[in-house]
């Protein structure tokens, strides 16, 4: 690598230790410097040599970092971005950008105004449950689109402990947490939609906060796209349903990354992020004799790595990013209607 971007952590949580850490280490490009910890100081244990500080101020004034990784509770992710951008940082920022589009767009002038990069981490783009049905879509076998549908489901009836997530902050809510991850996938494939329309649900007892949402958006010729998510579905229901003119693909959210990091599994490890077998997508199609054919698609390799790669052909070779400002500040739209 010409260059090696010398990285900082905001938080060494789960995010940090699972989706940030392993990646940026893997990747000749980029060296992860620093990480702030505020009271346990778990970093050393993974990466030996690391500075762990003990507050964003210091790891923000940090002159040697460039890019900082901002992992931290979704109503603070303004506050930061501002303050590592004020500093001359680049960032990359987990979703949701912000609670706002207005937030967004400022955060975005500032960093032109600086000269610097706002990326933001939409991982399940790098999905291979995903990038399965992209790859069916953009193939054109099911013939004009009609109706698709996207869902993210859970089934977890109590309250979490995480108060960012389940008391009414900015960005608070099921809506904010898992709704970025499909309307990006969403737009991802269909682009920005003509209109919305939303329905956000609280069922389990005692919320503050939505924890159901359906998303219907509408595209030219008569492309109807369902984003979901809910968490309360006891049996998981297909996370991704394509229908065509000329077919059906049908496939579960089987993405085995997260499962494999939590377990220690490394990226670049021999079988990382390839999904386990029975877990292929299956596309129906029928030709003009009205004859039905189905197959099983085997997905291909996922690494989420593809994140940190956009994010250096960027910074070193002036790349675009492929997730823009645009679809971003349409996403955040959507999700404060």
């Amino acid at each position: 690598m010409e260059k090696v971007i010398s990285t900082g952590l905001l938080a060494y949580g789960m995010s940090g230790k699972i989706f940030h850490g392993p990646f940026l280490e893997n990747h000749p490009g980029f060296k992860l410097r620093a990480v702030t910890e505020r009271s346990a100081k778990n970093a050393e244990k993974d990466y030996p040599g690391i500075i762990s500080y003990s507050s964003v101020d210091e790891l923000l004034n940090d002159p040697e970092i460039e890019l900082v990784v901002i992992n931290t509770p979704n109503n603070t992710h303004y506050e930061y971005a501002e303050k590592a951008l004020e500093a001359g940082k680049h960032i990359l920022v987990e979703k949701p950008l912000t609670p706002s589009s207005a937030e967004a767009k400022s955060l975005f002038a500032l960093a032109a105004e600086k000269n610097l990069q706002i990326f933001i981490y939409q991982n399940r783009r790098w999905d291979s449950d995903f990038t399965t049905v992209k790859e069916v879509v953009e193939s054109g076998k099911l013939g004009k689109l009609s109706e698709v549908h996207i869902r993210y489901d859970r089934y977890k009836s109590a309250i979490g402990v995480k108060a960012f997530k389940e008391e009414p902050f900015p960005a608070s809510g099921l809506q904010y947490d898992l709704g970025p991850h499909v309307l990006d996938q969403a737009i991802s494939l269909f682009g920005i939609p003509l209109s919305f329309h939303k329905i956000l649900g609280k069922n389990r007892k005692d919320t503050l906060v939505d924890d159901y949402f359906c998303i219907h958006l509408t595209y030219p010729d008569s492309v109807n796209v369902f984003v979901y998510s809910s968490m309360l579905v006891v049996d998981i229901q297909p996370s991704f349903i394509v229908h065509g003119t000329n077919g059906t693909l049908v496939k579960e959210r089987a993405d085995i990354q997260e499962e494999q990091l939590l377990k220690g599994i490394k990226p670049g490890t021999p079988g990382f992020g390839v999904e386990p077998e029975g877990k292929e997508a299956k596309l129906t199609t029928i030709n003009s004799a009205g004859e039905r054919h189905t197959e099983f698609l085997v997905a291909k390799p996922s690494n989420y790595g593809s994140v940190f790669e956009a994010v250096y052909q960027t910074l070193v070779h002036q790349q675009p990013f492929p997730v823009t400002q645009e679809q971003q500040i349409a996403q955040l739209e959507i999700l404060e209607s």
